[in-house]
Formats: structure tokens, C-alpha cells, sequence
């Protein structure tokens, strides 16, 4: 018995035309985008296909060849940690299965290092003076030739030979230290505050006066010019004393408020409904305990506490 033999090309699975391999993906143009001083971006096109990844080949600053891996969807990458101010030439290829297609270059020059800003010189203190000597306060001036400063600290003994010290914000140029004893020599020295360095100190003596008036700087240091431990009335101070006013009845102190608190300051606020005083005082203690002090002109009506 003789079998005929099958027909080729009978089963329909055997018509089915064979899928085309797809063709190699093509890289197109590569380009820096951005540049900083120690980074370049780069950005490439894929006119045709897609690729499974991409690398980045450079040599660095020390001309030791780097390779970054970029991912296939990708068409942009950031190089860090280049140089300023150096060309560099960047190699990108394709990853295709195991096939590397590439690769595409560009040169690129990172940008020149921006200018470090020129640290602050230390600002300069120069002379302190008693500029006006009442028998119970001393009213120091002092300059800043160069720079300013955060704030002053004022420090001095009092009477009983206790330390005492007296801040003063970094505008001022003049202080009245109160409280004071009649006839006495005292000692001051006076710090400038600078970020956290403490600058001086710059130092003066002054004698209190004695009794009722003032004593100004001209008659003050007449006074230690001619070896007197025991000033005088200033005449200038007596003088304009003369002749005697009514007494003006007492003025009235209104409220004091907190009007305005930083994390080192604090800004206070009072009102006077009736009359004018001479100058006012803020006591408080610091954070160490300390009992501090702080004159305040009388025209104010406001004082921040540094």
C-alpha cells in the first residue's frame, strides 16, 4: 500500500511570514545644554529605535577616564564634579542588546569658579573719652575709625568694688554710666562686640564730681592737669542753673510693653502722659544672673535691649 506522501505548505501554521529583526536604533546629535563651574548637562536625540541604555565616557580633571550609565529612556544627564574653567570631551554610546552603537561627541568648557566673597576685615576701635562728669554718672564718647561693630560692653567697678557691665547697642557712640558715687576716680573699659570675637578693650579714668552741678570734659581735665584729686564745679553747669525755676511738678511714667523680641534681643516701649524726665534706666539681669543696666536718654520713649 503506498501512502501519498503530505502536501509541503498544507498546514497553515507553516504560511505564517516570518517577523522582521527590528532594525538597529540610530543615535543623532550630542549637546551641552548647561554649564556651571564644576558640572555640564548634556542632551542627545534617537532619530530611529530605542536603545536599552546609554554611557557617558570623559577623563576627568586628572585625565582618568570616568564612564557614567544613563538609563535607555533618558535623553538628558548632569556630569558633577568637574573642574572649573576646563574643556572637557564627552563620548556617548548606545546599549542595543549586546551591540554598543556610537559613539556621538561634544566638547564642552565648564564655567570659570564664581568669586568667593572677600571675608569682612575686623573693625577697629580707637579712643575713649569722659566727655561730661555729674557727681553720680559719666557720660563716655568713643570712635570706630574702621568696620562696625554688633554692640559695645561697657565695664567698670562700682563703689563697693563690684564688677558691673554695661551693653550698648552697635550704632552708639555714647553712653551715660549712672549711679555713681560723688568724688571718685573710677576706671572704665569698653569692649566691641564682633560676630563672636570681643574686640579691646580701649580704656579712660574720670573722676565723679562733687556736690550739686556737673563737670565737663574742658574743666575735667583742667582738674588732672593741675593735680587736683578734688574737682570742681563746672561753671558752665552752675551757670545755667542760675536763676532758680519754679519746680516743675513730677512726671508721670505710663506702661512698658515688649514691642518687638528676636531670639537675642528684645525691644521695650514705654509712654510718659505727663511731664518730661531727664533720662530713664532699664534694669534686668542677664542669662548668667548678673544684674545689668542700661541709661536711656530721656527724649526716647523706646530702647532695644541686645
Amino acid at each position: 500500500v503506498v501512502h501519498p506522501l503530505p502536501c509541503v505548505g498544507s498546514d497553515p501554521a507553516d504560511n505564517k511570514p516570518e517577523e522582521e529583526p527590528p532594525s538597529q536604533p540610530i543615535l543623532g546629535e550630542l549637546t551641552a545644554s548647561q554649564v556651571t563651574p564644576n558640572s555640564i548637562q548634556l542632551e542627545w536625540s534617537v532619530p530611529e529605535g530605542t536603545f536599552d541604555s546609554f554611557t557617558v565616557q570623559y577623563k576627568d580633571a586628572q585625565g582618568q577616564p570616568q564612564v557614567l550609565p544613563v538609563d535607555g529612556g533618558s535623553r538628558t544627564v548632569t556630569v558633577p564634579g568637574l573642574s572649573p574653567s576646563r574643556r572637557y570631551k564627552f563620548n556617548l554610546y548606545g546599549v542595543w542588546g549586546r551591540k554598543r552603537v556610537g559613539p556621538i561627541s561634544t566638547d564642552a568648557i565648564t564655567a570659570a569658579a564664581e568669586p568667593e566673597e572677600e571675608p569682612q576685615s575686623q573693625p577697629i576701635l580707637g579712643e575713649l573719652t569722659a566727655s561730661y562728669v555729674t557727681p553720680d554718672s559719666v557720660q563716655l564718647e568713643w570712635s570706630v575709625p574702621e568696620g562696625t561693630f554688633d554692640s559695645f560692653t561697657v565695664q567698670y567697678k562700682d563703689a563697693q568694688g563690684q564688677p558691673q557691665v554695661l551693653p550698648v547697642d552697635g550704632g552708639s557712640r555714647t553712653v551715660t554710666v549712672p549711679g555713681l558715687s560723688p568724688s571718685r576716680r573710677y576706671k572704665f573699659n569698653l569692649y566691641g562686640v564682633w560676630g563672636r570675637k570681643r574686640v579691646g578693650p580701649i580704656s579712660t579714668d574720670a573722676i565723679t564730681g562733687e556736690g550739686e552741678g556737673g563737670l565737663c570734659i574742658h574743666c575735667w581735665l583742667a582738674v588732672r592737669m593741675r593735680g587736683c584729686s578734688r574737682p570742681v564745679l563746672c561753671p558752665r553747669v552752675t551757670a545755667a542753673a542760675e536763676p532758680e525755676e519754679e519746680p516743675q511738678s513730677q512726671p508721670i511714667l505710663g506702661e512698658l510693653t515688649a514691642s518687638y523680641v528676636t531670639p537675642d534681643s528684645v525691644q521695650l516701649e514705654w509712654s510718659v502722659p505727663e511731664g518730661t524726665f531727664d533720662s530713664f534706666t532699664v534694669q534686668y539681669k542677664d542669662a548668667q544672673g548678673q544684674p545689668q543696666v542700661l541709661p536711656v536718654d530721656g527724649g526716647s520713649r523706646t530702647v532695644t535691649v541686645p
